[in-house]
């Protein structure tokens, strides 16, 4: 047997083989474009490789759409092939493709839990505990399994530096920043080309209020995902997200343009940073001019999906509102029919909770129904996490129930949202937040407060 460079055993035994899963381990770890490119002539050379076909399959999923389920289903079916003769470890990874195929992604996390039980060090396995576990909103959970494994990983062991920015992400995401930071700044550290760290203390500054600090953190540093596949717009995202927070409005459109939106793609990760961003923009009174029309296309022809809730939602956000009302209601009525179905199956259970109400409170507040918009969207909020994505990235929701709630007049509870929303942040407000306290304020003190709702 051999093993790979994370000293994992494997079932390869041709060093040209070895080398090529090498290279796709290090490039899911840094989120590398080569990553596919590689796995792709591994598994031409060796269709066999039950690990292989089992993360793919898996890489697959990950891409939350309805159409890569079918060539999932075929990379379990090639991960059957040698399974009797894989490895137990091996074998595992091909178990929790065929658990999250079957609408089961937490007990596929449980699989790759079981690895890291037997095989702390597995970097492969950590990484991909946290990606789906991301996807569930469980970020509890990521830091458990970090943690967990920290103890395996010596000074010298090759996927340190990768760990300490799966490790910074989930402190950030459990809201301990101080900490996440310093990980964050250690894993680029160790790891130059680990975006995922780096971008977890951007995450930091965004939930500190610091777009400053943010800025300074992220210029300079582009080689450390500029290699990226397109989790690249991504980052500049949250550097838009930092312009937009200082007010600098000309410098996002034109992130937006040139970087966040430099290919049309209708993958739901680059279609979330771009509706969300431009959603943004809309709530501070900027016009973002035709950009709507390219995401609404694209939107317009994902309406039953229904992979993951929180694709679905920023679907929404480019069909409410603009022009689509066919595809709006027939997105929020697959919404609603799938969580009736929901079962045993997490996504539909994810569409009943917290997507019926999210959706219906989108649908709202792109027909101008505040006060429905509110009412839905703040049955919603509890349960937000459960959507998946990150603090940042479901903020978004969270601005959209804040300004649906004060243009109906619904100021206290507006008030206590955003006391709930700066304690989660550490006591920290965003400009954001401070110019909706001014506008609670200013709307208090008018004549005719009197006609608003009682405090």
């Amino acid at each position: 047997m051999t093993h790979d460079l994370f000293g994992q055993e494997t079932s390869l035994k041709d060093p040209e083989m070895l080398d090529l899963w090498n290279a796709v381990q290090i490039g899911v770890l840094s989120h590398s474009a080569e990553a596919p490119v590689h796995l792709g002539k591994l598994l031409e050379a060796a269709p066999e490789f039950t690990l292989g076909q089992a993360a793919k399959g898996l890489f697959l999923l990950l891409l939350g759409r309805r159409e890569m389920r079918t060539p999932a289903r075929d990379a379990l079916a090639a991960a059957r092939i040698a399974y009797a003769s894989a490895l137990p470890r091996e074998r595992l990874f091909a178990d929790a493709l065929e658990l999250w195929l079957a609408g089961r992604p937490t007990a596929a996390v449980e699989k790759l839990e079981q690895v890291l039980r037997g095989h702390p060090a597995d970097s492969l396995a950590m990484k991909m505990s946290q990606a789906i576990r991301f996807v569930l909103g469980d970020s509890a959970g990521m830091r458990r399994s970090v943690e967990r494994v920290m103890p395996a990983y010596a000074p010298d062991h090759p996927g340190r530096g990768y760990l300490l920015g799966c490790h910074a992400f989930a402190l950030e995401e459990t809201g301990d920043y101080s900490k996440a930071e310093t990980a964050g700044r250690q894993a680029l550290w160790m790891a130059p080309d680990d975006a995922w760290g780096l971008h977890a203390v951007a995450h930091v500054h965004d939930m500190t209020g610091n777009a400053k600090a943010g800025l300074d953190w992220l210029t300079g540093r582009e080689e450390a995902w500029s290699h990226c596949n397109n989790f690249r717009y991504h980052v500049w995202w949250h550097k838009a997200l930092m312009h937009l927070d200082l007010g600098q409005t000309d410098t996002v459109l034109d992130l937006y343009d040139r970087e966040i939106r430099q290919d049309k793609t209708d993958d739901y990760r680059d279609i979330s940073n771009a509706t969300s961003l431009l959603m943004r923009l809309e709530l501070e009174g900027i016009a973002v001019g035709n950009r709507w029309e390219e995401l609404s296309d694209l939107c317009a022809a994902r309406t039953e999906d229904g992979s993951l809730i929180f694709a679905d939602l920023h679907y929404l956000l480019a069909l409410a509102g603009r022009g689509r009302p066919d595809e709006t209601t027939r997105m929020v009525q697959r919404i609603h029919a799938d969580a009736a179905a929901a079962g045993g199956d997490e996504a539909r259970q994810r569409m009943a909770d917290p997507g019926r109400a999210a959706a219906s409170g989108l649908e709202a507040f792109g027909e101008g129904d505040f006060a429905l918009a509110f009412d839905h969207l703040a049955q919603a909020r509890g349960s937000m996490q459960l959507a998946g994505g990150s603090h940042a990235q479901r903020d978004v929701f969270e601005r959209m129930t804040i300004d649906a709630g004060i243009r109906a007049g619904r100021l206290s509870e507006v008030s206590r949202m955003l006391d709930s929303r700066r304690a989660q942040r550490g006591g920290a407000e965003d400009n954001y937040a401070l110019a909706r306290r001014a506008l609670i304020s200013e709307a208090r003190n008018q004549p005719d407060s009197r006609s608003l709702p009682a405090e």
